[in-house]
């Protein structure tokens, strides 16, 4: 099997083969970094995570490069609103990105930020004037002559052969029907910060930072290139039309968009009280596993409609899994091996990969999985599972993990986290009970949950049940759930 993607750029599903035998060269479109990051934009996060997660896993050395756009219109004009400087205003949302990108298990690509790049930028956009694809305004902005780039369109597949030659567009995100010269650097109003440079004071337009950053990363021309499908149109195509006019050659072979979600059916938007940020959500009670869980369950091209019901559900699905995992690792089973659960641990592994390499179907990943888990413990409670059967399914979950990272009990540490910046930001009305509970947890050691544990089994093998109850019911106010199965006593955190 090979893994095949869609590639929006040819519009169907090919063979993906790296330009080097055995590494990929890979960026993504990063946060814009002026506010929170909202469910939508995790989803894309999250998607993108999976594909280098599975490259790894296929073997390829995966070179990972990701920005950080700290300077846009948005940022630019709150800013200013606030008194800071653009560097003092991103960084309290880099940081809690960063911080929500690593509650949701997204493995932390090489970063690059825009503001660092400036000069850069300045030299590329003198390249292309000298090219003629670039020219001047009278207030010393700078701007891409489409009409110069016949190819544009190519990758959204519009068709822009009756636009007007000459029109401009100032701001960085614009109509998706609109074709017009777009601005590569702008120059400075009074008020907002700047950059001086070779080509003049100002600033960089929002499309020409990507394609600067991802070529002195990865070069002029490289494996894969991923978002959100928001960006195909204006942003990924004017990408490609700057970077193709400056070196004339193919900008990226892979052109990765994974599609936004709803919310309860309907589009997320603050008018209609359903734009959720992951904060908001962990707020609400909710573990960052299961909010992971939910946005990596249906396969990134297709519309996700995220529910709380579905969020409730994710979350039973990651507590199967994890004690699934945890009966497999204390179980006590009779020495020896069946070739059933062999066969099963072989079946699986080949559903998951073939499900991953048909366009990363996780739905169908997730299939594999559950089926396995269903039977194994089928075969456990039948008494036809033995001590050597174990390993083959742990190894089979182990490698489901690899991509869906939901299986440690990590949660209370990160909601923890989520419950302090909602009293330094004043929103402690907004922290349910069951994070209370779930922090509380967090706060009693392993050593001593198993010393409680210890006590729990002595008291009931000497048939104590009110000592014993009284243990487990102290556990679980302390957050700690308690399951007594003919396997053993086996705990966890709420």
């Amino acid at each position: 099997m090979a893994l095949n993607l869609y590639n929006t750029l040819s519009g169907k599903v090919e063979e993906f083969r790296p330009l080097e035998e055995n590494e990929v060269r890979m960026y993504s479109c990063g946060p814009t970094v002026y506010d929170y990051g909202h469910i939508g934009n995790f989803r894309t996060f999250v998607a993108v995570d999976m594909l280098q997660r599975y490259l790894r896993l296929s073997g390829y050395k995966v070179r990972h490069v990701m920005n950080i756009t700290d300077v846009d219109d948005k940022i630019i004009r709150n800013s200013a609103r606030d008194g800071l400087s653009v560097k003092e205003y991103t960084a309290k949302y880099e940081k809690a990105f960063l911080e929500d990108a690593a509650a949701l298990n997204i493995q932390q690509p090489q970063l690059v930020r825009a503001t660092d790049h400036i000069m850069e930028m300045a030299q590329f956009i003198a390249e292309l004037q000298n090219k003629g694809y670039a020219y001047r305004t009278e207030d010393g902005s700078y701007y891409f002559r489409i009409a110069k780039f016949p190819a544009y369109g190519k990758l959204s597949k519009k068709d822009f052969a009756g636009m007007e030659d000459g029109a401009r567009v100032d701001v960085d995100e614009y109509e998706k029907d609109s074709a017009r010269d777009f601005a590569l650097w702008k120059a400075p109003k009074p008020g907002e910060a700047f950059w001086d440079t070779p080509i003049g004071p100002g600033r960089p337009g929002w499309h020409i930072e990507c394609s600067v950053m991802s070529m002195e990363e990865l070069g002029e021309t490289f494996d894969i290139h991923a978002g959100g499908e928001d960006l195909i149109f204006p942003h990924h195509e004017n990408e490609i039309a700057q970077s193709e006019a400056l070196t004339g050659k193919t900008f990226v072979h892979f052109w990765f968009h994974a599609r936004f979600l709803l919310v309860e059916g309907e589009k997320m938007s603050k008018s209609l009280g359903n734009f959720f940020t992951l904060r908001d959500l962990v707020l609400k009670g909710h573990k960052p596993s299961s909010i992971r869980f939910l946005l990596a369950s249906v396969p990134y091209r297709n519309q996700l409609n995220f529910t709380f019901d579905g969020l409730k559900q994710a979350a039973v699905s990651v507590d199967r899994l994890r004690n699934f995992q945890a009966r497999l690792r204390t179980g006590q089973f009779p020495p020896g091996s069946t070739p059933a659960m062999a066969e099963l641990a072989r079946e699986t592994m080949d559903r998951l990969l073939a499900g991953m390499d048909d366009d990363l179907n996780t739905a169908q990943a997730q299939a594999a999985i559950f089926d396995m888990v269903r039977k194994g413990n089928a075969a456990m409670d039948a008494g036809q599972f033995a001590k050597d059967d174990a390993l083959p399914l742990l190894d089979a979950l182990r490698a489901f993990d690899d991509l869906f990272a939901v299986l440690q009990d990590d949660d209370a540490p990160k909601i923890a986290q989520v419950v302090e910046w909602a009293k330094s930001a004043g929103r402690d009305q907004e922290i349910s009970q069951g994070l209370i509970e779930s922090v509380g947890a967090q706060q009693v050691s392993e050593a001593e949950i198993e010393k409680k544990i210890a006590e729990m089994e002595g008291a009931r093998r000497s048939r104590n049940f009110k000592v014993s109850d009284a243990i487990r019911a102290e556990l679980g106010a302390a957050g700690i759930m308690v399951e007594i199965t003919k396997d053993g006593v086996r705990w966890k955190r709420k």
